[in-house]
């Protein structure tokens, strides 16, 4: 394609409101602009990334015996009520009416489109098993669209949904998907882990997604480099570090309370005190199916809400002030788990680190005191490997010094907090890192989430009927192209991948209206041409420097440069993500382009 025919604006600046490397360069390099947010238009580069990432998406689909369809994308209501989704899904979904009145929704996404078709069209396990696939538009609306295309709400998605008998059958769709999502990454130049995930709003019993790891992303993942642990820190699991100091001994057999006025957070009370973040006992009010509960995690950890969420199998949300002084007789900052009104009814939730001799370390560990028969009596023996913490006392301004789990106050103990750099790998020990990424796939095990509610069922060798078992696979082509923006990038612009670049070569001819070089760049054109090779021949009566610079932006993997040596049968050949630059005559220009080609990523 010539470059006076393309439609190819690219801007020097940044645009203004641009935060991630990906929105900038995309941006810049003319290959998409915002219409509204979190809604963007693909301009033809940025259309053809994209029509190249889903031709690699539906070879691998087609090659696990995927079928492609079509689902609509808007939907009667009465579908997501079966399920049960309509009323769950809060505001992320566009609600509106026909005009005889009938509540519709715009897709999120298709599970119950899908479960729907397999209910009417699915009768025996001799239909079994169905791999049924789509590359269509879903819509969501996002509180805060931002980075890009990373975060809108209006998106193409690949989804894909698999129907077996039995959990045997879901076993060897999912992985089949397993390996069809791996090539395709690997295709698309894209470094992603697979790691363990929550399957959210989205159900079933297990779900992992693919993060590419970018500092733009909003996901944040714990990787184990020894045995290869991986999950999202929403479900990660971990060895809690010891802290590196420990609350003095108080030799008493209660807590005693002290002062800190008008010292409410952790850091706080840990100057206050002088004693480290670790040896305070986070306390955190939070309403679960319109009842209070109490939180506990080290001063040191965060609590991460999807695991308290996943423990009581219901939304939560923390507790406004007042209802935090309802439950707690206490402003926020001064909550503890000893001393609450009525007796300590509250329900008490603390993490696995605060078990006496649990994960955060053996009993006795360096900054933990141990609480031993001869610092609290006969009361201590019982409590052997426990350890004392600063808590709030429930009373203004005050704290509780020698709190003991268990021996003061009674709870439930689960896994809350979110892992961190340098904890112990849950597997084999060894540190854990944390990385931050960008999701573009998840894949989930729904099980009869979908089939039992929609009556999807088949009959088995037996003549019984059984509800179809169900998988939901989703990949999203422009979180590809913008993850491999985020990953391949230099300060001159964009290095794509060569699977999914716009174009394979961009030929640079530096005096539009030279015959010679006109001549010369035609014949190197029509060569590559004809070997396949999909070039963009820039012909613009622009200036050298510019075409350059677009060259470099927009990122095609090899560059052709027609200069002043055109008239000596010779031209330039490079690769886009530098190295040396080969000059070589017209005829060895297709065999050179194809060598830097093919040693590129």
């Amino acid at each position: 394609m010539r470059a006076t025919a393309l439609f190819m604006p690219t801007v020097k600046e940044d645009p203004a409101d641009a935060e991630a490397v990906s929105h900038k360069l995309m941006v810049r390099g003319g290959f998409v602009r915002q219409f509204a947010s979190g809604i963007y238009i693909m301009l033809p580069l940025g259309w053809r990334v994209m029509q190249r990432v889903c031709r690699i998406i539906r070879e691998e689909m087609d090659g696990i015996g995927a079928l492609e369809v079509s689902m609509p994308t808007l939907h009667p209501a009465d579908v997501w009520q079966a399920s049960g989704r309509y009323d769950a899904i809060g505001q992320e979904m566009f609600r509106l009416q026909d005009r005889s009145g009938r509540d519709m929704v715009l897709a999120m996404t298709h599970e119950e489109v899908f479960t729907w078709l397999a209910s009417r069209e699915l009768r025996s396990y001799r239909d079994l098993p169905q791999i049924w696939y789509q590359l269509q538009l879903k819509f969501r609306d996002e509180p805060r669209p931002k980075g890009g295309v990373l975060r809108v709400r209006e998106f193409l998605m690949k989804d894909s949904y698999s129907f077996d008998l039995d959990e045997a059958g879901l076993d060897r769709s999912y992985e089949k998907h397993i390996g069809a999502y791996d090539r395709i990454f690997e295709r698309c130049g894209l470094d992603v882990y697979r790691v363990e995930s929550d399957s959210g709003f989205m159900g079933g019993a297990q779900a992992h997604e693919y993060i590419s790891p970018s500092p733009a992303g909003e996901d944040r993942i714990a990787l184990c480099e020894a045995c290869g642990y991986a999950a999202n820190v929403e479900l990660a699991r971990s060895v809690a570090r010891p802290p590196e100091e420990a609350v003095p001994v108080s030799g008493q057999a209660e807590p005693r309370e002290v002062a800190t006025p008008e010292r409410r957070t952790i850091e706080e009370v840990s100057a206050f005190l002088h004693i480290s973040p670790a040896s305070i006992m986070k306390a955190l009010v939070y309403v679960a199916g319109g009842r209070p509960v109490m939180a506990l995690v080290r001063g040191d950890h965060s609590l991460h809400e999807s695991k308290l969420a996943r423990y009581l199998k219901a939304e939560v949300r923390p507790a406004l002030p007042e209802e935090v002084v309802a439950a707690t007789g206490a402003e926020v900052g001064f909550v503890g788990p000893v001393g609450l009104p009525g007796g300590n009814s509250l329900r008490i939730i603390a993490d696995e680190s605060l078990r006496p001799g649990g994960s955060s370390g053996t009993p006795g560990a360096p900054g933990f005191p141990s609480v031993t028969p001869g610092t609290h009596g006969a009361a201590g023996a019982a409590f052997a490997g426990a350890h004392e913490y600063v808590a709030g006392a429930n009373k203004p301004h005050t704290h509780l010094v020698g709190v003991v789990v268990g021996r003061d106050f009674q709870a439930e103990f689960t896994d809350l907090r979110e892992a961190q750099q340098g904890d112990g790998c849950p597997e084999c020990g060894r540190p854990l890192t944390i990385k931050q990424g960008i999701e573009v796939a998840n894949i989930f095990k729904l099980g009869t989430k979908y089939s039992k509610p929609l009556g999807a069922t088949v009959l088995d060798e037996a003549g019984q009927e059984r509800p179809i078992v169900m998988g939901s696979y989703g990949i999203g082509p422009a979180r590809i192209a913008a993850a491999a923006v985020e990953q391949q990038h230099d300060e001159r612009g964009i290095i794509w991948p060569k699977a999914i670049a716009p174009f394979d070569v961009y030929l640079v001819q530096i005096q539009a209206k030279d015959p010679v070089q006109s001549a010369i760049a035609g014949t190197v054109y029509d060569a590559l041409s004809a070997q396949g090779w999909e070039v963009l021949w820039d012909e613009r009566d622009e200036r050298p420097g510019s075409k350059f610079a677009d060259a470099d932006l927009v990122g095609c993997p090899v560059r052709v440069t027609v200069g002043k040596k055109a008239a000596d049968g010779l031209v330039e050949v490079q690769s886009r993500r530098g190295g040396r630059r080969e000059e070589v005559a017209v005829d060895d220009c297709a065999p050179t382009v194809r060598g830097v080609w093919e040693a590129a990523r």
